[in-house]
C-alpha cells in the first residue's frame, strides 16, 4: 500500500488556509445583510445620536438646581414648558426652572440632566417638587454617546449581526459592503454511489455527502453548487472538476477513500492550469486522506468519502479556508459552542495525530458528563447520537476517566 504523501499537521495546514487572499467586494441591502462579513471598516458618517436625548420620563433640569435636595428636603422647580416628541424645543431652561420631557425626547438648551417622574411631585399646577438630585449627564444621552462621526464601528472580517444592521440604520446606512460569498462546488465520486432517489443494489450506497456538504457549506457562510454525482474515471472527473472551475471559488470532492482512487483524486486536480499540491495527508483522524491543491486563486479539495471523516474534514480543513477567503481568522469549529464536564470513560489515541471523538452529554446522580460515542467512520447514526466533537491534542496518548474535557458541539 503507498503511504500518504507528506503527512502535515493540523496546525500547518489551518497555517495555509490564513495565507489565502480575501474575496472581492460587493454591496448588498442591510436586510440581506446579516451573517455577511464587512469588506471593510465602517466608520460613522455623523454623530448619533446627533443631539442630547431624554432615557426617562421625567423633566429636564439644570442639575445644579436639585443639588442637596432629598425626600425631606425638596427643591422646587418652575415648569416653563414640555418637550415635544420628534421637534427641537423652541425654549431654554432657565434657573430654577424644568421643563416635562418623554423617553427620546431632545433636551431642551439650559437643562443638562432629566429627573425621573418617580422623584418628583407636582406641588400645584405649574410647580415641581423635586426630591432627589441629579448629576450633570444623568439619564440622557449625549450627541456622540452612541458614536462620534469618523468613529470606527466595526471592523473589516466582522460578521453581521441583528445589533449591527439596527447601528447602520441608526446611521441612515441602506447598503453594506460586505465580502463575496466563496462559491464552492460539490461532487460526490465513487462507482457504487447512486442518487437519494434510486433503490440502492447490493454493493451500492446513497449519495449522503453532497447534502451533508451542500448544509455545512451554506452553514460557514458560502454558496454551494452541487455538481452532481461522478465516477472514479479520469475523463469523467476530469470533466466535472473542469466545470466546477469554470464558476466557482472551491471544489469539494468526495470520495477516493482507497489509495488508488485517492491518487486518481490528486493527477485530475494536477492537471490543471498553476496547480500546486498543498497538502496530501493531514495528521488527523478521523479525515487523513484530505488533498488541497492550489490552483491560481481557485482550491481544489479532496476529502474522505466516509461521512464521518467527511465532515471532520471540513470542519477541521475546510471551514478555515472558507473563513479565510472571507477575510476572518482561519479558525476551525468558530461557530460550535463549548461544554466543560468530567470523561465518564477512557479514550485511547494515538500520539502524532489529532483525533476528534463523536460524544454526547450524559448524567450520573445529577453530574453532568461527556461520554464518547465510538463507532466507525462510516456509521452516520453516530453523528446523530452524538452532541460534539472531543479533541484529543496530537501529543496525547488519550484522555481519561474524570479528566475535565471539552466538547466542541455541534451547530
Amino acid at each position: 500500500m503507498k503511504p500518504f504523501f507528506n503527512v502535515q499537521s493540523v496546525a500547518r495546514v489551518q497555517a495555509l488556509a490564513g495565507e489565502t487572499a480575501v474575496l472581492s467586494a460587493e454591496h448588498t441591502a442591510i436586510t440581506t445583510a446579516a451573517g455577511r462579513t464587512l469588506a471593510g471598516d465602517l466608520a460613522a458618517p455623523h454623530d448619533l445620536p446627533g443631539f442630547s436625548r431624554s432615557t426617562m420620563d421625567g423633566f429636564a433640569v439644570r442639575a445644579r438646581d436639585t443639588f442637596g435636595c432629598s425626600e425631606t428636603a425638596p427643591a422646587y422647580l418652575e415648569l416653563c414648558g414640555e418637550v415635544v416628541m420628534g421637534r427641537e424645543p423652541d425654549f431654554n431652561v432657565q434657573p430654577g426652572r424644568c421643563a416635562k420631557i418623554f423617553t427620546g425626547g431632545m433636551l431642551p438648551a439650559g437643562a443638562d440632566a432629566v429627573l425621573m417622574v418617580e422623584h418628583t411631585r407636582m406641588a400645584g399646577d405649574t410647580t415641581v417638587e423635586a426630591a432627589k438630585s441629579v448629576a450633570p449627564g444623568d439619564n440622557i444621552l449625549g450627541p456622540t454617546d452612541d458614536a462620534a462621526r469618523g468613529q470606527i464601528l466595526l471592523r473589516a472580517g466582522h460578521e453581521l449581526r441583528a445589533q449591527d444592521i439596527g447601528l447602520m440604520a441608526a446611521l441612515g446606512l441602506e447598503q453594506a459592503a460586505v465580502v463575496r460569498r466563496p462559491k464552492v462546488a460539490i461532487v460526490s465520486t465513487g462507482d457504487e454511489v447512486v442518487p437519494i432517489s434510486g433503490a440502492p443494489a447490493p454493493g451500492q450506497v446513497r449519495d449522503v455527502n453532497t447534502y451533508t456538504l451542500d448544509q455545512l457549506v451554506r452553514q460557514a457562510g458560502a454558496e454551494p453548487l452541487v455538481m452532481g454525482l461522478a465516477p472514479d474515471d479520469r475523463a469523467a472527473l476530469q470533466e466535472v472538476v473542469g466545470r466546477a472551475l469554470d464558476t466557482c471559488d472551491v471544489v469539494l470532492l468526495s470520495g477516493g477513500s482507497s489509495v488508488g482512487t485517492r491518487d486518481l483524486t490528486s493527477e485530475v486536480f494536477q492537471s490543471f492550469p498553476q496547480a500546486e499540491l498543498l497538502v496530501h495527508g493531514v495528521a488527523v483522524s478521523p479525515g487523513k486522506p484530505f488533498i488541497w491543491v492550489r490552483a491560481g486563486q481557485k482550491h481544489l479539495l479532496g476529502l474522505p468519502g466516509q461521512v464521518a471523516s467527511c465532515m471532520v474534514a471540513f470542519y477541521v480543513l475546510v471551514e478555515p479556508l472558507i473563513e479565510a477567503m472571507l477575510g476572518r481568522a482561519p479558525l476551525a469549529f468558530r461557530r460550535f459552542g463549548r461544554l466543560s464536564a468530567q470523561l465518564a470513560r477512557n479514550i485511547p489515541s494515538t500520539p502524532g495525530r489529532e483525533d476528534y471523538i463523536r460524544a454526547r452529554l450524559t448524567s450520573n446522580n445529577g453530574t453532568g458528563l461527556i461520554e464518547p460515542v465510538f463507532g466507525k467512520s462510516g456509521l452516520i447514526t453516530t453523528l446523530i447520537q452524538g452532541q460534539g466533537l472531543v479533541r484529543i491534542p496530537a501529543d496525547s496518548e488519550g484522555l481519561y476517566q474524570g479528566e475535565t474535557v471539552e466538547m466542541l458541539l455541534f451547530p
